[in-house]
């Protein structure tokens, strides 16, 4: 039974395209009027080619060998059904002047779509129109795949680059996109989301799959990237593992879910991978924390001693104007997080965190995190980092020579953030308020009379009774607030502060001694951004 070789990528191409070809006068006249697929096309005249035929085929035939009872001819029929054909072309003479009515009602009877196959049309012309299209359909998706493979790396040489290639994936498939984290969390999402029991399936069944590569590599075996597919309802579930780069953990595993209303095609399944490979990239550690070489000769220069200011302009984003920068503080304060509670730094958490985060500068020490994120455009969404199970506190904007104030506030609101229970909160600087009213030289000539007692504090020091007041002030007095924010037991708290009020010879009940206190810790050395060139440091 001869058939048209077909190379293993080439398209099908449907049936209506064939019926709706001027040249070859083909005509429906039996069976459903749905549009079928057809992979191939094959002629026959053996009086049983089923065992022959592997699905999908237009099976051409001339009636020579065609059973004569009509029992025979539907039993013909029903084993060709049963074998997965597309269609059925039956050629008009030299053997038949008509096509036979009992295979008309067969195929009815069966659901197989009967085509007539005028006279003047040879088999080898249905052969040829066939070929025609599928390549032509193979030219269409070749193109289609390499203008969304084109899109995607532009993409992902954005800044925004895992957004992008999100957004781009998601545009292509028409389908919502998520990227999760080693723990299950949602990372990043682009496009319209399913209905919530969707979005919990697809979740779920990428925890599953996660779990099962985990479990993988801590067997010793190299487990390749994994794929798995869902229905929920009528929304297609696709997960992807992305091979994390780890050094040594077997945490480091990323998965791309994907939610859509049809079942992916062929070119969908090949843009998909081009946009694992990507993503795969951009979540290991190695990208995230940026290993390019203007850090590393920053880091170069510190070790040998240079001034940050001077380094910073390395770290800084060609793309950035600014030399400004943002310190961020954070603490792990949820336990679903998982292993980046363990001492040192994980590298899949860390990865997680620099692609939240936008940043490469990330120090991540046990349940501890201190970052610089470059200032010059908006900050990042800081959700997806709440969702990993931290708290952040953010500095304002300030020039690299001011760093180390930043380093406090966003301490400081580190610990604000946590005292009131929110996820983040960020130091803003007002730029007219009761400070502007007095001059500096009085300001900081009255902070240091102000605490001066307190420098020859013994322990626990100058220092740490300045940041406990500091704290207990922000809190407005709230002991519980404070402790929690300084992770102190309360009653330690009640005494340095009964302590700082003894030594500095004041009633912290007193409304106006608390407002002149905080008037004067602002004031302190060190504490405020764009000192004049006579201030002491």
């Amino acid at each position: 039974m001869p058939s048209t070789p077909q190379a293993p990528d080439t398209p099908a191409v449907s049936l209506s395209t064939l019926l709706a070809d001027p040249g070859l006068g083909l005509e429906q006249i039996a069976g459903p009027r749905e549009d079928r697929l057809v992979g191939t096309i094959g002629t026959t005249e053996l009086e049983d080619p089923a065992p022959y035929l592997r699905g999908g085929e237009l099976l051409l035939i001339a009636g020579v060998r065609l059973p004569q009872p009509d029992e025979a001819v539907d039993a013909y029929v029903r084993r060709l059904v049963e074998a997965g054909i597309a269609a059925l072309g039956f050629g008009v003479a030299p053997v038949h002047d008509e096509v036979p009515p009992a295979l008309r009602s067969a195929c009815d009877r069966h659901g197989l779509p009967l085509l007539r196959i005028p006279p003047g049309t040879p088999f080898v012309a249905v052969n040829h129109a066939a070929h025609q299209a599928m390549a032509q359909a193979r030219h269409r998706e070749l193109r289609e795949v390499a203008e969304a493979q084109a899109a995607l790396a532009a993409a992902a040489a954005r800044p925004d680059a895992l957004k992008a290639v999100l957004h781009r994936l998601a545009s292509h498939l028409g389908a919502w996109t998520v990227l999760l984290d080693p723990h299950g969390q949602e990372l990043l999402a682009a496009g319209t989301p399913p209905a919530e029991p969707a979005v919990e399936q697809l979740r779920a069944l990428a925890t599953e799959t996660m779990t099962r590569v985990r479990r993988g590599r801590s067997g010793g075996r190299t487990q390749p990237p994994t794929a798995a597919a869902e229905h929920q309802a009528d929304v297609h579930l696709t997960v992807h593992t992305l091979p994390a780069e780890t050094a040594g953990t077997t945490d480091g595993v990323f998965a791309l879910g994907i939610a859509a209303d049809r079942p992916p095609t062929a070119v969908h399944r090949s843009v998909t991978g081009t946009a694992l490979v990507l993503l795969s990239l951009l979540t290991t550690p190695r990208h995230a924390l940026g290993t390019d070489t203007r850090s590393a000769a920053a880091l170069v220069r510190l070790m040998l001693g240079h001034d940050p200011v001077e380094v910073a302009p390395l770290l800084a984003s060609a793309a950035r104007t600014t030399d400004t920068w943002t310190v961020i503080h954070g603490r792990l304060t949820t336990s679903h997080a998982g292993p980046a509670s363990r001492p040192g730094a994980d590298p899949a958490q860390l990865a997680a965190l620099g692609t939240a985060l936008t940043t490469p500068y990330l120090d991540v020490d046990g349940i501890r995190l201190r970052g610089l994120l470059p200032a010059g455009a908006a900050l990042p969404d800081l959700a997806p980092v709440a969702r990993l199970g931290w708290t952040l506190g953010l500095s304002a904007p300030v020039a690299a020579a001011d760093l180390a104030i930043a380093d406090r506030q966003a301490d400081r609101m580190l610990r604000h953030a946590v005292a009131a229970g929110a996820p983040w909160a960020l130091h803003r600087e007002q730029e007219l308020s009761l400070h502007s009213l007095v001059g500096a030289d009085d300001a900081v000539a009255l902070a240091r009379a102000r605490f001066a007692p307190l420098a020859d504090a013994p322990a626990p020091g100058p220092a740490v009774l300045l940041e406990t007041l500091r704290t207990w002030l922000a809190q407005h007095g709230n002991w519980d607030r404070t402790a929690a924010a300084l992770e102190l037991h309360r009653n330690t708290v009640r005494r340095r502060i009964a302590r700082t009020a003894e030594l500095l010879d004041v009633d912290l009940d007193d409304l106006d001694v608390r407002m002149e206190l905080w008037f004067a810790l602002r004031w302190l050395p060190g504490e405020r951004l764009g000192r004049g060139e006579g201030e002491d440091d």
